[in-house]
């Protein structure tokens, strides 16, 4: 099979440009600069194949993508972005969803960001989470692609909870349902008053719910003096996500987190005093690139 290396005509290119437009662009212009011309080497013609990178990957079926997905890899070719975006726009047929099952780290992560939020790819996900195979990394960005909507695999969540595996993955997903369910309520309340050691994870759960009625044990929490200043304030954040108030006064200035937290707070504030000071934040003069 052969492989065009998109990346490393367009670096060549870009080398290039750089080298005759020196000391024109600073180093903030280069980073807005780069990202348009590289949009712009998409709908060019590349002398070799006489297509555009977006064309070349356009006119190939998915079968093909995918195999040249996978000998880029194999061969440590640099995958183009112009590939991976072709496969996404195409993502949800058998053949990306059969990538999920790979044992490789790399492959699996684009088939993640390829297979998106997909619904009939949420299976697989889980797979992914509860099994050994990958890291966190991987299993946070499956996580991540079905918090928009975990409502298809509701059960297979209540089932990770109640069976101890990958309970808080399972927990942060089920807390974001939009069709409420007696039974995941009475699951996170139960979570919230049983973990009492771990409050602020717990509350954002009972927040990101959205149920009111976990407002008089959100407040019954709040008033306890032992509290730390965190704790604090994620009750009180839930509490009003929840519509509720607490305006009490309290006095946490002896709490370790009180200071770690304000006293980050005061020095970047006078940092950024500082840096004003100097002239640091004057702002310099942006200009758009000589075709």
């Amino acid at each position: 099979m052969r492989l065009i290396d998109f990346d490393g005509i367009f670096d060549q290119k870009i080398a290039d440009y750089i080298e005759q437009n020196e000391g024109k662009y600073n180093e903030k212009q280069w980073s807005d600069i780069i990202p348009k011309l590289y949009e712009k080497f998409g709908d060019t013609v590349i002398s070799t194949i006489g297509k555009t990178p977006r064309k070349y990957y356009a006119e190939m079926d998915d079968q093909t993508l995918i195999e040249t997905l996978k000998e880029h890899l194999r061969r440590d070719v640099p995958v183009s972005d112009f590939l991976c975006r072709e496969m996404e726009q195409r993502g949800g047929g058998k053949g990306y969803l059969e990538l999920l099952k790979s044992d490789d780290e790399t492959l699996v992560s684009y088939a993640i960001t390829i297979n998106a939020d997909n619904e009939e790819a949420y299976p697989y996900y889980l797979d992914i989470i509860c099994g050994d195979t990958f890291g966190e990394d991987v299993k946070d960005a499956a996580a991540d692609q079905m918090k928009g909507n975990p409502d298809p695999v509701k059960e297979r969540l209540l089932s990770m909870i109640r069976e101890n595996t990958q309970k808080a993955y399972a927990l942060d997903l089920i807390s974001r349902i939009h069709a409420k369910d007696e039974a995941v309520f009475e699951l996170l309340l139960c979570e919230f008053l049983n973990n009492l050691d771990d409050i602020p994870m717990h509350a954002s759960y009972l927040s990101c719910y959205g149920d009111e009625r976990a407002l008089p044990y959100l407040f019954e929490q709040i008033k306890q003096e032992d509290i730390n200043y965190v704790e604090f304030l994620e009750l009180k954040y839930a509490i009003e996500a929840l519509g509720g108030e607490y305006n009490e006064p309290r006095d946490f200035s002896d709490d370790p987190y009180f200071k770690q937290i304000h006293g980050a707070s005061e020095k970047e504030m006078s940092d950024a005093m500082t840096s004003a000071l100097s002239g640091g934040m004057t702002e310099e003069k942006e200009e758009e690139p000589v075709s």
